[in-house]
């Protein structure tokens, strides 16, 4: 089990702009803001588990090649909301929602922030 996921950013109210949008679709919501982080937990969860902060030695945050964060969704529904959402505020595509195959249920969309950081929308559930 993970304790929390860290992604960066160069623009923390730009950021919070666009992950105030998309994560409520999933069922995540603010619990945390300051000028050098903002923190996500889940429907339920005391906890952040998602910090969308500016690198503690304070260079250029930068993504990942091969870093992704994979979110669950209860619905396709979701899925399909998630990535409408992110492209309305200006992620970039990496994946329209569909089937993947991956297994028969896994449906899921991709998508970069706007700090390049690339997320995943994913419901496994048969529907």
């Amino acid at each position: 089990m993970l304790l929390y996921v860290t992604l960066g950013t160069n623009d923390i109210d730009r950021a919070r702009r666009f992950y105030d949008v998309v994560l409520p679709l999933l069922g995540y919501k603010l619990q945390r803001f300051s000028e050098e982080e903002i923190g996500y937990a889940a429907d339920g969860d005391s906890r952040c588990r998602l910090w969308i902060v500016t690198p503690f030695n304070r260079r250029r945050a930068s993504n990942g090649n091969g870093s992704m964060v994979a979110l669950a969704a209860e619905s396709r529904a979701d899925v399909d909301a998630f990535y409408a959402a992110a492209v309305a505020a200006g992620g970039i595509d990496e994946g329209r929602p569909g089937l993947r195959p991956f297994h028969a249920s896994f449906y899921a969309a991709y998508v970069r922030d706007l700090d390049g950081n690339k997320l995943s929308a994913v419901c496994e559930r048969p529907e």
